[in-house]
């Protein structure tokens, strides 16, 4: 018996959150007594799972599986659960992950707890503790199934570097037509961009910005830092930026480790969608914004004239510390 974790990857490459998971899952592994076997579909180097706890990959190459498909990805994490034995599945909180989970908590009769942020408070009762209310509270919950999937919130546990070493083994799952049901056609993706979902820093834009021809300052400052960018609905609704880069609780959730909000006043369902954030900077002009009252940290003025010169430290600062 193993727990066993679902290791996301994008064009090959494990995600930040593939790291996270195998590293929450080998935690739960020595809570339990036994060891860490970690799902990979058409990743390339396994062995960087290693790194981060995962003591043996179950490898799978399917030409079918090059783009994320729903029935077929459940059935095949199930298979792999069927095969170890698994009483434990990690899996973390990507939308591709929150959209597999409910059919595999189906497939193995399990129970599913979302929005986990911190290890299991006792493992006999299982029982963890998940953000509630658009992350304004928590709750812990009891999974009572005897078999147990945890979604694990992004950047809620962190990357924890294990010194052990992995087996990787060939995993031909049986996969039916059925699975493929619904075929994927085409997929488009910022291949230039930070991705929100596993961004560590995002900033983000509202009306206050006045116009699309004013974004450069945004892309900048996110370049300095590392970041992606976002932006609040109004501001996608008005087409001056793609829905991708919509943030709150209409659009992409963010669980960044920095949220700058920069001429976003903060409605409320923007605040619910990034909330999970743990350090938030808002910088707006007008003093009773309600951003203010959720932020961490404030600047009272001018975006056009408080941007600017933030890049500039920003960027003095790190030629002084390269």
């Amino acid at each position: 018996m193993s727990v066993l974790v679902y290791t996301e990857n994008e064009g090959g490459k494990f995600k930040k959150t593939a790291f996270e998971v195998a590293s929450y899952a080998k935690e739960i592994a020595n809570m339990l007594g036994t060891t860490v076997t970690a799902i990979s579909i058409n990743a390339g180097d396994n062995s960087e799972l290693a790194t981060y706890g995962v003591d043996k990959v179950l490898a799978v190459k399917n030409d079918k599986l090059s783009a994320f498909n729903v029935k077929a990805y459940a059935d095949v994490i199930k298979q792999a659960a069927e095969q170890e034995g698994a009483k434990v599945v990690v899996v973390s909180s990507s939308a591709d992950s929150k959209f597999l989970v409910p059919l595999l908590a189906v497939y193995l009769n399990a129970g599913y707890a979302s929005n986990v942020v911190a290890l299991p408070e006792n493992v006999s009762p299982f029982t963890v503790k998940r953000t509630a209310f658009t992350n304004k509270a928590f709750n812990i919950t009891e999974i009572t199934t005897d078999i147990k999937i945890v979604g694990l919130s992004n950047n809620a546990f962190g990357l924890k570097e294990d010194s052990g070493s992995a087996t990787t083994e060939a995993f031909e799952p049986s996969l039916s037509e059925a699975d493929f049901a619904v075929q994927v056609k085409a997929v488009d993706r910022a291949t230039d961009k930070v991705s929100i979902a596993d961004a560590e820093i995002v900033v983000s834009g509202g009306r206050g910005l006045k116009g699309p021809e004013n974004w450069g300052m945004i892309e900048e400052l996110a370049s300095v830092l590392g970041a992606a960018t976002a932006c609040s609905k109004p501001v996608s609704d008005m087409g001056w930026r793609p829905h991708s880069e919509h943030v709150g609780q209409t659009g992409k959730p963010v669980a960044s480790n920095l949220y700058i909000a920069i001429g976003v006043s903060g409605a409320i369902q923007h605040l619910a969608g990034i909330n999970a954030s743990k350090v938030k900077v808002v910088i707006n002009n007008d003093p009773e914004a309600p951003f203010f009252k959720a932020a961490d940290y404030g600047v009272v003025g001018d975006a056009f004239e408080v941007v600017p010169k933030l890049i500039e430290k920003l960027k003095e600062f790190k030629s002084n510390n390269a």
